[in-house]
């Protein structure tokens, strides 16, 4: 039944969220919803799903949370309309938006839409509380929301095989760290731009590469620039966390040719071409990278797994 469904939905809202009013656009019409909720760190991915859909959390309803949380999130389709703190964001398909959800707000979109975000509480951000409110409403000024927005797209893709991952931990606290500096960056109060944007560098650097290693004109230049460093800045940050820049882009960029091989979609696309979309330009250099790193060449690694099911 209808009211079923609205009251089921409001239960699993009141779980996985903050509690808030939950407003069916037609209580009397097909409503649906779909929730999931995954665990990262201390942290957490939420994916929602439904028909249209008004969430509306009361200056009441927010003074019973002991616990401030941000919710980054990426709009999957329909427009989500947020209106918090006097501030109105419409947010198409693609877009970030952030969420206090310790405060008041609305929250709704009309017709069939869906959003995934990571929700993050504000003390493992270590920002001050003023500095994340003044953030939230001018995220697309920062430098870093389009990467941050990537990385949050990806994150909700697939969170069952993230979160099952081994590098769960690691990229929980990646996500936390990018939260950070983008928070901060928007802020653009000063009072800790300088010292997060230090502290979270090598987390956006490394975030940045993995965006961008299907292009070969990734160099150590071009990333220094995209992050407002010097050459030397960025040799140094990598150097303290005993990382080479150029060779960890070539292993970065070999683990993706090498899972890529072993798909069953791609067998018919020739190596030279997968390894040309990953940033190789010259299939000899390519070829002899392989090699040293797995022992085998990359048409021998193909067709031993040919008849072997990627794990």
């Amino acid at each position: 039944m209808p009211s079923d469904r609205i009251e089921a939905v409001y239960t699993a809202m009141m779980y996985a969220s903050a509690p808030c009013h939950v407003i069916h656009e037609d209580p009397d019409g097909d409503v649906f919803c779909r929730m999931e909720l995954w665990d990262l760190g201390n942290a957490n991915i939420f994916l929602s799903r439904s028909s249209g859909i008004r969430l509306l959390r009361t200056a009441k309803l927010a003074r019973q949370d002991a616990m401030p949380v941000v919710a980054l999130s990426v709009q999957r389709s329909a427009h989500g309309h947020l209106e918090q703190r006097n501030y109105l964001q419409v947010v198409p398909p693609g877009e970030l938006l952030a969420v206090d959800l310790s405060g008041p707000y609305d929250y709704s979109w009309s017709g069939e839409g869906a959003a995934g975000c990571i929700q993050i509480p504000s003390d493992q951000l270590g920002l001050p509380i003023d500095v994340i409110r003044h953030a939230i409403p001018r995220l697309r000024a920062s430098p870093l929301y389009r990467m941050v927005t990537d990385h949050i797209r990806n994150l909700t893709r697939d969170p069952a095989g993230i979160t099952a991952d081994p590098a769960a931990a690691i990229i929980a606290t990646t996500s936390v760290e990018l939260a950070r500096a983008l928070l901060v960056s928007a802020d653009r109060s000063g009072r800790l731009t300088s010292q997060v944007l230090a502290e979270t560098l090598l987390t956006r650097v490394r975030t940045y590469v993995r965006q961008h290693l299907a292009d070969p004109d990734l160099t150590p230049g071009r990333i220094a620039a995209a992050h407002n460093v010097s050459l030397r800045q960025l040799y140094k940050v990598c150097a303290e966390a005993e990382i080479s820049l150029e060779q960890w882009i070539i292993s970065q960029r070999l683990q993706n040719v090498w899972h890529d091989l072993r798909q069953p979609d791609k067998r018919d696309v020739p190596v030279a071409v997968i390894a040309h979309r990953w940033g190789f330009r010259d299939s000899t250099h390519f070829a002899r990278r392989f090699k040293a790193r797995y022992g085998v060449s990359p048409g021998r690694w193909r067709r031993s797994h040919e008849e072997t099911p990627p794990s």
